[in-house]
């Protein structure tokens, strides 16, 4: 004989069908819900750094990868190299991957959206302060750092810097390949290191210069064949 709580069974689910319609609409509410959330958050980084140039830029992050970069020059830093061209203000828009920004959106909901402490308060050498801000319909926070004991944390923050570094370095790619392009050999011959070694990331962000460099029978050939290497690096 069937327990009481066998014969609620039936009649619960019943009306939990009445309410939704079927089971596939009920999940299917939950999940357009999930996806809202998702697709209204934004990730903003900020990074300030006086001696640096730029000394200040921003990095404004949706979770579908679209992002918006914004820098501005600041004090060069010295350099043996007199004919080094600084990169110009940038202000674009850029493509992050799939990857890459979902682990961004990830990290931040392990983190509470950014509501904790992220400064190590410790007596390291100045980093640049990075300024992480979350904002979406399931909360908001922010938090700023130099240097964080949080290993996601702070490698969230080098990430975000290799990123910055790719984006700059297409826009002095632009300006040496209109001013200087024997210059580009050195420079392509740096971002491949960079690209290389992971201080310089997501350089699909930077593909259009890339192409034109590649494509270009004016430069030299080891500009047009390291072009070709990062492109296959990006995904190409």
């Amino acid at each position: 004989m069937k327990s009481s709580a066998m014969r609620a069974f039936p009649v619960a689910v019943a009306g939990f069908l009445a309410l939704c319609g079927s089971i596939a609409v009920c999940a299917g509410q939950n999940l357009v819900t999930a996806d809202a959330v998702t697709q209204n958050a934004v990730m903003n980084v900020e990074f300030t750094d006086d001696q640096l140039s730029p000394s200040h830029w921003t990095l404004t992050l949706h979770s579908d990868g679209s992002a918006h970069f914004a820098s501005q020059m600041g004090k060069a830093p010295e350099s043996d190299d007199t004919q080094q061209i600084d990169a110009p203000n940038v202000n674009r828009d850029v493509q992050l991957s799939a990857g890459f920004t979902s682990h961004v959106f990830e990290a931040a909901h392990r983190h509470h959206l950014f509501n904790e402490s992220c400064e190590s308060h410790l007596k390291v050498a100045f980093e640049g302060w990075k300024k992480f801000s979350y904002a979406g319909p399931d909360g908001s926070g922010s938090c700023t750092f130099n240097f964080s004991k949080d290993k996601e944390i702070e490698e969230l923050g080098n990430s975000f810097e290799a990123v910055a570094e790719t984006i700059i370095e297409g826009a002095r790619l632009e300006k040496l390949l209109q001013h200087d392009p024997l210059g580009l050999d050195k420079e392509m011959e740096f971002l491949v290191d960079a690209a290389g070694s992971g201080r310089a990331q997501q350089i699909g962000t930077i593909r259009e210069i890339l192409d034109r460099l590649a494509e270009d029978d004016d430069v030299l050939e080891r500009v047009r064949k390291r072009a070709r290497l990062l492109l296959a690096k990006a995904g190409t």
